[in-house]
């Protein structure tokens, strides 16, 4: 059993017992985490789709813990006119273990 779910602005495709990385979810190590907004199932090779059949279905998970993403550089110059400018970002995210996908 496979689901499409929409958190922090993206869409991931998540299965039993997957670890996902999403944008920072409050809770700590070992809470639970529930995601309402699921987009698609699929079961035995069936897929279901459409709001009116996924308003219940949801998937469940628990957070295995809390850290930041890569550092994403960012680079600003203009040729001969003395402008450089270089800064760093890391995004805060949450790794989550799909525990359950309820439809």
């Amino acid at each position: 059993m496979e689901a499409v779910i929409a958190t922090g602005g993206k869409q991931y495709r998540v299965a039993p017992g997957q670890v996902i990385a999403v944008e920072k979810l409050a809770g700590d190590k070992g809470a639970a985490v529930e995601f309402n907004s699921v987009l698609l199932v699929t079961r035995d090779g069936e897929v279901i789709v459409g709001p009116d059949r996924l308003k219940s279905a949801r998937v469940s998970g628990e957070v295995v813990g809390q850290g930041r993403g890569r550092k994403v550089l960012v680079v600003k110059f203009k040729r001969r006119k003395n402008y450089r400018r270089h800064v760093g970002h890391r995004q805060a995210a949450t790794r989550v273990r799909i525990t359950k996908i309820e439809v």
